[in-house]
């Protein structure tokens, strides 16, 4: 994709889909400022990555002017239809892409992750400081109340994940802290130990439908554990030499190839990817 005139080398800070069409209709990408381009969100087709016909370039749905976001998040509830959201430094800006119209709810601090409830009418946002809290989306302005949770980590928080029944929210940190939380007693109820970080922007794959929780630490490590006890069930070193530029890139499917696939774990290192079959 190097070679399509929509990539710049401008620098990717986060990026999810984004269903505007239908599902996953469209990625959304947010762009850092360079020089004298100032800092955008930007909705690209997905079909562009999928296109049969090489000289066919559909066409940018639209660019909306959001300096230096963090993170980002698309909304599939409805209480925040055709919304996304980006995390800034000490605010957090829900778009409608159809209206255009903003919502902004200054924090204290740069906002890492984020993710949007299904059911409830929250957003979920993870900080610097370590704070986790949640955004009423029925809160049409900054006034008292629009604050509805709040939880604490010691370091800063750069994944937030919140499991199906929406009663539960996992979230990692740069101290390679994992923690399951109770969101209606806002205490810990489990720890995941040994995923480790020191200072690096590391996700957290959640799935619920084989019981498991995978990361990658800084050491190149990827690490299985069992959901529902924290076990640590396997751990698989990266198949390079190594190294905190080439950390590994994993990805988990119960299906992998198509619905009558098996689970699966993909990792990428490099220009090279690797099968994992799970049992």
């Amino acid at each position: 994709m190097h070679e399509n005139l929509y990539f710049t080398n401008r620098k990717v800070n986060s990026v999810c889909w984004a269903s505007l069409n239908h599902l996953d209709s469209h990625i959304l990408l947010c762009l850092m400022g360079i020089a004298e381009t100032p800092g955008c969100a930007t909705l690209l087709p997905a079909s562009l990555f999928v296109s049969s016909h090489p000289g066919e370039r559909p066409g940018m749905l639209c660019s909306f002017r959001i300096p230096g976001a963090w993170s980002c998040a698309w909304s599939l509830n409805i209480q925040a239809n055709n919304c996304f959201s980006t995390g800034l430094s000490r605010r957090v800006l829900v778009t409608n892409v159809v209206t255009g119209h903003r919502q902004s709810f200054g924090t204290s601090s740069d906002v890492l992750a984020q993710q949007f409830a299904l059911m409830a009418p929250l957003l979920f946002n993870g900080c610097r400081s370590g704070e986790i809290f949640a955004i009423d989306l029925r809160c049409r302005n900054q006034g008292k109340g629009w604050k509805a949770t709040r939880l604490f980590h010691d370091s800063a928080v750069t994944s937030v994940q919140i499991l199906q029944e929406e009663q539960n929210l996992m979230a990692s940190d740069m101290a390679g802290t994992i923690k399951l939380w109770d969101l209606r007693t806002t205490k810990c109820i489990r720890q995941y130990e040994g995923h480790v970080n020191e200072y690096a922007y590391l996700p957290l794959h959640v799935h619920e439908e084989e019981g498991i929780v995978v990361a990658v630490g800084q050491d190149c490590y990827t690490r299985i554990w069992s959901f529902h006890d924290a076990c640590l069930l396997r751990t698989i070193p990266s198949p390079h030499p190594t190294s905190k530029s080439d950390i590994p890139s994993v990805a988990f499917s119960s299906r992998l190839g198509g619905f009558r696939g098996a689970p699966g774990l993909l990792m990428a290192v490099q220009q090279d990817l690797y099968c994992f079959s799970y049992n």
